[in-house]
């Protein structure tokens, strides 16, 4: 792999910032704000019905109206932000807010005076003052209510940007998991090839140093299947200098596209479990089988090794730290469809990683 390779642009699964086409707004052109939305204000109406004594005729007929109109102004107010949302990107987060505010402001204004309007040409007649007082009411509602619900975003955005942050430093964190000793290994057995094996030494140092250039990247990017499986069998061929026959690995992708997008370091750290906890540990060594399988748009990742009976308590917390890592940073980047099991049983240690390629969060 080359630097440049490695250092290619991806797209990065991390939450918008000011001057990108993101704000802390919601996307309001997603199908399901869209339905939280219409239930959000479905229940503003109700509140607002159950809260004032029966008077202007039956209930359940009230309840009706006052649904209509709320829901007049909430989808229009969320189709305005749907349509801007570009636009008000580039106001950054505080602009986004005020004209988020005063969009849905006057859209109940505008929305108000109509709806007046088409009581008028039905007939209805109005009490003096009662147009004023009702385009009021309806202003200070929105008011109320909008300023919670943009405040709620807004906090619901942060609350991202932390979550974000603290993933990011896990994924830093396991970018620099490859340990010490097996940076040592790996010099020492560079080291003993020089003079007997000059060509497999330059083929190791340039397979370390695509390891780490790879490990020390922009850890928001994104990689390809075909750049992960790459660096994956750099990481393999380092080990087996060290482990010699000891290690054999079967790999098992020829159906699965090796364009697909997926965070970097999936493979490695589980290769490096199955190395570190298991094969290394065996006397005879043994195979470590990783096979990809690509169904119904969703990726499918199984690894299984051999594991000595018993093992040591302090791998054992190791390779579970890892194992909870890699859950995080695929569910963050797919949703909770994404999912990472480990099963141990009879001397077997097997490894499922699953997420959906369609639905990755860019």
């Amino acid at each position: 792999m080359t630097e440049q390779a490695a250092g290619m642009e991806r797209p990065s699964y991390r939450p918008g910032t000011p001057g990108e086409a993101h704000t802390f707004l919601p996307d309001f052109c997603n199908i399901r704000m869209v339905f939280a939305v219409v239930i959000m204000a479905e229940l503003l109406a109700l509140v607002l019905v159950l809260g004032v004594p029966e008077a202007g005729g039956p209930r359940w007929e009230v309840l009706g109206i006052t649904s209509l109109f709320i829901q007049w102004v909430a989808l229009t107010s969320a189709g305005l932000l749907c349509m801007l949302r570009r636009t008000l990107a580039r106001f950054g987060n505080i602009g986004a807010g005020i004209a988020s505010y005063a969009l849905v402001l006057l859209a109940t204004l505008v929305l108000s005076e109509l709806s007046f309007r088409l009581g008028q040409a039905q007939g209805l007649q109005f009490s003096t003052g009662w147009h004023r007082a009702f385009l009021l009411d309806n202003l200070g509602v929105s008011a109320i209510v909008s300023a919670v619900a943009l405040r709620f975003f807004y906090l619901q955005h942060q609350q991202r940007l932390y979550l974000y942050a603290q993933l990011e430093a896990r994924v830093e964190a396991l970018q620099a998991r490859i340990r010490p000793h097996f940076l040592f290994n790996s010099m020492n057995t560079i080291a003993a090839m020089i003079r007997t094996r000059p060509r497999d030494a330059e083929q190791a140092v340039e397979n370390l140093s695509d390891l780490f250039r790879f490990s020390l990247a922009d850890a928001g990017r994104r990689v390809t299947l075909k750049e992960e499986l790459d660096i994956a069998r750099r990481y393999v061929q380092m080990e087996q200098l060290r482990l010699g026959e000891r290690l054999e690995v079967q790999w098992d992708f020829d159906a699965v596209p090796e364009d697909l997008s997926l965070p970097p370091l999936v493979l490695q750290p589980l290769l490096e479990n199955a190395i570190y906890h298991g094969i290394e540990k065996l006397p005879g060594g043994g195979t470590v089988t990783v096979r990809g399988r690509l169904t119904d748009g969703v990726l499918d990742i199984c690894l299984e090794n051999p594991v000595a009976a018993g093992g040591d308590e302090p791998r054992g917390r190791g390779q579970r730290m890892a194992l909870d890592n890699i859950r995080e940073r695929l569910r963050f980047a797919f949703g909770p469809r994404a999912r990472l099991d480990l099963d141990k049983r009879e001397g077997l240690c097997r490894v499922e990683v699953s997420f959906p390629i369609k639905d990755a969060v860019s």
